[in-house]
């Protein structure tokens, strides 16, 4: 009998997992073992190598302006390799820090803006930009959200408290549209990203135990790349979808 396994890689998951990013690993091991697909899991942090090559699913989560400060200056090493990862079709969810540091900019509470790694186009000004609409400056948003994907019909609902506005670039689309809450930047209704097989979000919660349906959908890319040979889909629809 083949055994089918899940090789996850968590970005500085000690340092950026201030909300519980973890929670997105287990809803997706909790799905996958009951498919029969065993979970890999490996910390990558600072000075560990990453390699395309080498995992199915990678998770980046989110930190404090102090934690994201000491991983962008160690990304550089490892951004050859994540940019690979996303355009040979790797699926990767990133949350919040993670979700910036993708990017070109982002720009920190205090006004100091540093360089993300620019391995996708979107760009993170402060609550103070004045890229932002008059009555969307200068206040935090927090608060639960729901978005709807109008591709797939699929609705989400997480928990949102960030600074940090994000606007999507080229190439990009959000991963939904605003039900009610906040999203990217408050500004023009759209949450998180699509981009390849990249998901980004705000969401916490985590967003994947909340939302089974696109933890399922994350696993079924994940595991499709590897093993094409296997209609997950099928697998994945026999199982019940948990969401609250």
């Amino acid at each position: 009998m083949t055994a089918y396994k899940l090789r996850i890689a968590h970005l500085y998951g000690d340092l950026m997992n201030t909300y519980g990013d973890y929670g997105n690993v287990i809803a997706l091991t909790y799905y996958a073992k009951q498919i029969g697909v065993t979970v890999d899991y490996h910390l990558v942090s600072l000075h560990d190598a990453f390699k395309a090559a080498d995992y199915d699913f990678v998770l980046f989560g989110g930190g404090q302006d102090y934690e994201e400060s000491v991983t962008a200056k160690d990304l550089p090493g490892k951004s050859a390799e994540i940019k690979a990862y996303i355009e040979q079709g790797g699926s990767l969810l990133a949350v919040c820090g993670g979700f910036q540091l993708l990017g070109r900019t982002m720009e920190f509470a205090d006004g100091k803006v540093i360089d993300g790694i620019g391995v996708m186009s979107h760009h993170t000004v402060n609550l103070n930009s004045p890229e932002l609409k008059d009555g969307m400056r200068g206040k935090r948003l927090i608060g639960n959200i729901e978005i709807k994907n109008n591709e797939n019909g699929e609705t989400y609902h997480g928990f949102e408290n960030h600074q940090g506005r994000t606007f999507l670039g080229e190439g990009e689309k959000a991963l939904g549209h605003v039900i009610s809450g906040n999203g990217n930047n408050g500004d023009d209704q759209t949450e998180g990203v699509i981009y390849r097989q990249v998901y980004g979000t705000y969401f916490h919660g985590p967003i994947l135990t909340r939302n089974g349906n696109l933890a399922k959908r994350i696993l079924k890319n994940a595991l499709s790349k590897r093993y094409p040979e296997i209609d997950w889909q099928d697998k994945l629809a026999a199982i019940p979808t948990e969401s609250f």
